[in-house]
């Protein structure tokens, strides 16, 4: 039944970012995208990976704009998916963009 949870993240993937993009009109939330959703098998909880665009400063308050956005964020998702029970979000900050850029960075320095 793994299927079934990869299936349910990658809708909360896309769902969520159109929710973010459109709907949060919180000006201390930075650009944000949702890298990815990781869905436990029973479907209650769902890990949301989340890149920002910008300083340490701008991911943390973003990360904490997400937070306090958690309510709205599970109501739009009841309306736009269909489960028993919505999951329970965690955002959590992905930093493997950040580390690409600082290998390509570091690539660059040894090939000058």
């Amino acid at each position: 039944m793994m299927w079934r949870a990869e299936s349910v993240g990658r809708q909360i993937q896309l769902e969520l970012s159109d929710l973010i993009h459109r709907h949060l009109k919180d000006p201390r939330l930075g650009y944000v995208t949702v890298t990815g959703v990781q869905v436990s098998r029973d479907l209650k909880f769902a890990r949301v990976h989340v890149s920002v665009m910008g300083d340490g400063q701008l991911r943390d308050t973003s990360l904490k704009t997400l937070q306090r956005a958690l309510p709205f964020l599970r109501r739009e998702l009841g309306r736009r998916i269909r489960l028993r029970n919505v999951p329970e979000l965690e955002f959590r900050l992905d930093e493997s963009l950040e580390q690409a850029s600082r290998i390509d960075r570091l690539l660059d320095d040894l090939k000058s």
